[in-house]
This record gives structure tokens, C-alpha cells and sequence, in this order.
């Protein structure tokens, strides 16, 4: 059977998506485990383990396991602090393949510190390594500046990386570019393939039924803003937008002769959804009572809704209830709620970064506007505020574009044509270096290969 070590060191398939360090790294990771589990393949994923209650393996669907390796204290750590730790990964990492060095036909290292942890493991049992980035170091530091909290080390190891993983997974054409320009890695080896959505999770639902659901009203324009909730996703951003788009509405209605201040409100709603919190604890979150400070000083608090931590299955219900759905970070490797609302045939409004620009069509979708602009984000939302079957339009299209690029099968069969290559140079390679071995009597052939131990020695050391 064709096995696969999926390898993640902070974002664990278990874990809530919304808190600090949980992401879409957590669902790309689960929902590539499920679906190739559900194809008949077996995989096991490796990830930290962070709390004590944690079994070392859990067995989480037929042929699809959660392994949980001891690296630090069992609690949970910010992902820039877990450098120390990857050691301690990599040796436990080792552990678990050392009972069957054969049982992988592949690793698949999810973010530079579980690469870091596969190479170690690919050298010592001659396993070839996929990588799939999720975000680079340089191009973080060049938006992020000072906020960014990762040493150097990191760039080292990255470098390390892209130089020896046997295939590259870029998510987005942006990724390749940056791939390509900060990193002079082998385009050879780099693959184009994006996140994607389950389209059994992920439908639209009658708009009346899921604002009836989720206690809405039936008569707002609702504007969703649904992610991690950090500096840059730029939600002030939307919020701001928000604003300029009551004010727009206000003068409306003055002019019309229309001052019902209660009716303008209830006209319109953002509804911020995420976080690691539940919704009757949002104002423990710092970052929330800094956007609601925000939203209050603007005057647009009794119009803004935080909805705190969100289940996938109210996912369906939150994107069809919405209008439109927002997104504006000002730094996006991939973005995978973009899609997913497009799954839900929600036109979707996003600043033109990252994968961003990849799975929103402007003007077809949906909109592409610039970071950092409420202005240019206003005006885009007074456009589908004006024009519902505008909104309806790009929501179709949108679904349309994201069921024929963007689903989960699709995206794990071009995942497995990467994996099939890879393993099949592997073992022709080994080949190779045994054949040069046997003819030289001494071995020496062998220096050749790729995963050479005196080759290239890690910075590790540096950790």
C-alpha cells in the first residue's frame, strides 16, 4: 500500500482552527490526510505534541493515524518559539521510522521546521521529501518588518530546504515567483498546486434559512469577515471600509429625507467571525478589543458582531448568510477562506496579494482592491450594495471556478502525480549509487547521492 508521512509540527489536524497559530495549515493538512485515507492510501501525520492528554496515537479515520511526538513541554507553544525544539522532533521523528524505514513512500513536510525534521529522516533512511512552504521567511520578513520574530536561523534552514527536498509544492503562482527570486530554487522541482475545499462541507445554503439560523436579519446587507484574528489579516482594514460604506448609506438616506437612525443600523452589519475564544469571551482576546476600540471610535460598533470562535460545520451557514464576504490582509501566502466562500457562491472582495490574486477573479468572482484602503474597499461594497445581482453573478461564478480548480479530490490526485514521480527518482537514484557502489568496491559512489550526510552541513547549531 502507498504510504505517506504528512509532517506538521505546529498545526495539528485536531486542533480548532481560529487560535494563534491554527490556521489553514491545520485544514490543508487534515483535509490532505483524509482524502488520501479515503482513497486508500496510508498516511500518518506527525505533529507536537502539546498537551498531556494527548495520546501518542491516535487513530483517526481507517488507514489514517495522528501521531504525536514529545518535543518540549506538552503544552502549547508559539510556532516562532519551537525552534529549540526541533531536535527533540527529528529524533523522535526518526524513532517512529527506524521500526520500518520502507514504510513511506514519500514525506510530505508541512512548513520550514517540519522540513528541517523530514530531511533529517530522509538522510538517515533514504526517503525522498516534498515540501509544502505555507509561507517563506524573506517574503514574511519584507511585509512584517521587525513584527516578525523568527531568527535567521530560519532562513538558513530554508535555504537548506529548498536546496534538498526532492519536490517543492508552491500553492499559488505568487509562492513560485518568490520561490524562484528570494530562494534561486530549481523550478524543475516546484509544482503550482493550491489548497482546495470539500465540496460535501462546503454548499451554499438559502440565504432567508441561514440568517433564520444564525438569528440575523433577514432585510441587512451583512458583510463577513472570517479568519485567524491577527494584525495582518487586516480586519481594521474591513472595519474601516465598513465605516465609509455607512456613511455612504447615511448621506444617502439624509438626502432622501430618510433620518431613522435605527432603520440606517439595522441596514447593515459586519459580522466578524474567528479567533481562538468563544463568542461570550471575544473581549478576552486582546486583538478583538483592540478592533472593537476601533469599530467604536468610528461609530460603527452597534453595526460590527464578533462571533468568536467558529465551527466548520457553521461554516456553510456563515458564508451564505453573508452578502459578501471581505478579506483584506495585507500579506496572504495562500488564503484559503477565499475559496471556501466561493464554494458557497458568495462573491468575495480581496486585496490583491498572495494566492488572493490567484482564486479571486477581479470583476468575475469578485474584487481585488489594494491593502491597506478602506476607501477602494468601501466603494467595491456600495457597488454589491447597489446591485444584488451583481453579487449573485460573481457568487456563481465563483462557485463555478472554485468546483472545476479547487476541491480536495482534485487537488490531492495532482499531489499524488508529485509524490509518484518523486519516489520513482528516489529509487531509481538508489539504484544508481548501489550499482556505482558494487563497481567501485568501496562504496565511494555513494558521494553522489543527495542525502550525503558530509554534504552541506545543517545550521542547526545555530538553533
Amino acid at each position: 500500500m502507498f504510504r505517506v508521512a504528512l509532517i506538521s509540527e505546529h498545526a495539528s489536524p485536531l486542533t480548532t482552527v481560529g487560535g494563534v497559530d491554527a490556521g489553514g495549515q491545520n485544514v490543508y493538512v487534515a483535509k490532505i490526510a483524509q482524502t488520501l485515507a479515503a482513497a486508500g492510501c496510508g498516511v500518518d501525520v506527525y505533529t507536537r505534541r502539546d498537551d498531556q492528554a494527548l495520546a501518542e496515537i491516535v487513530q483517526w479515520a481507517p488507514r489514517l493515524r495522528v501521531i504525536h511526538l514529545d518535543a518540549g513541554p506538552a503544552q502549547p507553544i508559539r510556532k516562532e518559539a519551537m525552534l529549540l525544539h526541533m531536535p527533540a522532533f527529528a529524533h523522535q521523528l526518526c524513532r517512529h521510522i527506524q521500526s520500518d524505514p520502507s514504510r513511506y513512500a514519500v514525506l510530505h513536510a508541512n512548513f520550514f521546521m517540519s522540513g528541517w525534521a523530514a530531511l533529517q529522516a530522509a538522510r538517515r533512511f533514504e526517503l525522498p521529501v516534498v515540501t509544502t512552504f505555507h509561507a517563506l521567511g524573506r517574503v514574511r520578513r519584507l511585509h512584517q518588518d521587525d513584527s516578525d520574530s523568527f531568527p535567521d536561523t530560519r532562513l538558513e534552514l530554508e535555504d537548506e530546504l529548498v536546496r534538498h527536498s526532492n519536490g517543492i509544492i508552491a500553492k499559488c503562482p505568487q509562492d513560485h515567483a518568490d520561490l524562484l527570486e528570494h530562494y534561486a530554487a530549481d523550478r524543475r522541482r516546484i509544482d503550482i498546486i493550491p489548497g482546495g475545499f470539500d465540496p460535501r462541507e462546503l454548499v451554499p445554503i438559502d440565504q432567508r434559512q441561514a440568517r433564520r439560523r444564525l438569528g440575523l436579519p433577514q432585510s441587512a446587507f451583512i458583510v463577513l469577515q472570517l479568519g485567524r484574528v491577527a494584525p495582518r489579516k487586516g480586519i481594521d482594514n474591513v472595519i474601516r471600509g465598513v465605516a465609509q460604506l455607512a456613511a455612504m448609506l447615511a448621506a444617502d438616506s439624509n438626502a432622501k429625507a430618510n433620518t431613522d437612525g435605527a432603520a440606517q443600523r439595522d441596514a447593515l452589519r459586519l459580522i466578524i467571525a474567528g479567533g481562538d475564544v468563544p463568542a461570550h469571551e471575544v473581549m478576552h482576546c486582546p486583538e478583538i478589543r483592540r478592533l472593537a476600540g476601533i469599530a467604536q471610535s468610528l461609530g460603527t460598533d452597534g453595526q460590527v458582531q464578533f462571533f468568536g470562535q467558529c465551527e466548520r460545520t457553521r461554516l456553510a451557514l456563515l458564508y451564505s448568510a453573508a452578502d459578501v464576504f471581505v478579506t483584506t490582509p495585507w500579506y496572504e501566502p495562500f488564503g484559503i477562506t477565499p475559496l471556501e466562500a466561493m464554494a458557497c457562491a458568495r462573491p468575495v472582495i480581496g486585496t490583491s496579494v498572495g494566492g488572493i490574486r490567484s482564486t479571486v477573479i477581479d470583476g468575475v468572482t469578485g474584487f481585488l482592491v489594494p491593502p491597506n484602503d478602506p476607501q477602494a474597499l468601501a466603494a467595491r461594497l456600495a457597488l454589491l450594495h447597489t446591485d444584488p445581482a451583481l453579487g449573485q453573478r460573481l457568487g456563481e461564478a465563483g462557485r463555478a471556478r472554485a468546483l472545476a480548480q479547487y476541491t480536495w479530490p482534485d487537488v490531492v490526485r495532482r499531489l499524488c502525480h508529485v509524490y509518484v514521480r518523486v519516489a520513482a527518482a528516489a529509487r531509481h537514484q538508489h539504484r544508481q549509487q548501489a550499482a556505482m557502489a558494487t563497481g567501485n568496491g568501496d562504496g565511494s559512489g555513494s558521494g553522489s547521492g543527495r542525502w550525503n550526510k558530509a554534504s552541506d552541513p545543517s545550521p542547526v547549531h545555530a538553533l
